[in-house]
């Protein structure tokens, strides 16, 4: 590898701010840790960092990068995860309207890496809509299967899935989380893990951190060296491709977060803090429907933003 000279302090100070950006996405679905990044500025050193990790030839200043940004994140994660998760329980539907927002303000930063489009495109967004549609029908018919229980596998598995949100840009990890029936189960095991360590109750800090974040770590640090390393070979071979399916989940997304949703009246009571599955659409009044569409344009402009700071920061990268 060959020798890059040290960043500058105002770049360290840059990446740590790219952390706590990217611990608040991922405790929010419909935003992208990955488009936090970029709204950094850190974006290409992040993944040139963790391929360098994963291939055993990380040097002192990946390593200093990387631990950087996850310390970053921690403090977002550990300090907000609480506030979120109470948000997203109590008011589902002002939390959804602003992810829909969120979620919809990433396509024009994708859309403007690919334009204009051609038939390869188009059948790439095509299958990544159909996908993520899928998975927000098993969302809402209740079938989700072993992937929404409360095993260790499950856990794995959502660590794998929302480690996409740290690398891909516009694919959301906390909302696969919601989809597999995780979200509030981990977010209340960081608000218990995070309060009992406050407190040093260090007998009941390790409950949630060994039944629930431990595995769920697990599957993250995984899912991070399998989808940069993928992510790297699918945007050297197939770019337009991958970034037209990127668009197609990031409209598949949608599907799942219609706003106004309850469980059926003959479905029996969740336990406490957990995710109501299944879930069925309902019609809301006009007064929610207005408040609910300009709660969606807010959520918009702010990705836009967002995706607009990364581009002057970093361009594409």
């Amino acid at each position: 590898m060959p020798h890059r000279p040290p960043l500058p302090a105002r770049v360290w100070l840059r990446t740590a701010f790219g952390g706590l950006l990217m611990g608040l996405a991922n405790l929010v679905p419909g935003i992208s840790g990955g488009t936090m990044l970029l709204a950094a500025g850190v974006y290409a050193e992040f993944i040139a960092s963790v391929a360098a990790l994963t291939r055993l030839r990380a040097r002192r200043r990946e390593l200093l990068l990387l631990l950087c940004i996850a310390g970053g994140a921690a403090i977002a994660v550990l300090g907000l995860a609480g506030p979120v998760k109470e948000l997203v329980v109590h008011h589902r539907w002002v939390m959804y309207s602003l992810f829909i927002g969120l979620t919809l303000g990433g396509v024009p930063t994708l859309w403007r890496r690919v334009r204009p489009a051609d038939t390869r495109v188009c059948l790439a967004a095509a299958a990544g809509f159909a996908g993520m549609a899928l998975l927000a029908l098993v969302q809402q018919r209740g079938v989700a299967g072993g992937l929404s229980g409360g095993g260790a596998a499950a856990l794995l598995f959502a660590g794998v899935a929302g480690a996409a949100s740290m690398v891909l840009p516009g694919i959301s990890g906390g909302y696969l989380l919601l989809v597999l029936g995780q979200y509030v189960r981990i977010l209340d095991a960081l608000d218990r893990f995070g309060s009992a360590a406050l407190a040093r109750q260090w007998r009941a800090a390790m409950e949630p951190a060994v039944a629930v974040l431990l595995p769920l770590a697990l599957g993250l640090a995984v899912g991070v060296a399998l989808v940069s390393n993928l992510l790297g070979y699918l945007l050297r071979a197939h770019r337009r491709a991958t970034l037209g399916v990127l668009i197609g989940l990031l409209l598949g997304a949608v599907v799942g977060l219609w706003p106004f949703q309850a469980p059926p009246a003959a479905a029996p009571a969740p336990p406490a803090g957990g995710h109501h599955l299944p879930l069925r659409p309902v019609l809301p009044d006009a007064a929610h429907a207005a408040i609910a569409l300009a709660l969606i344009a807010a959520g918009y402009a702010c990705t836009l933003l967002v995706a607009r700071l990364g581009d002057d920061g970093e361009g594409a990268g």
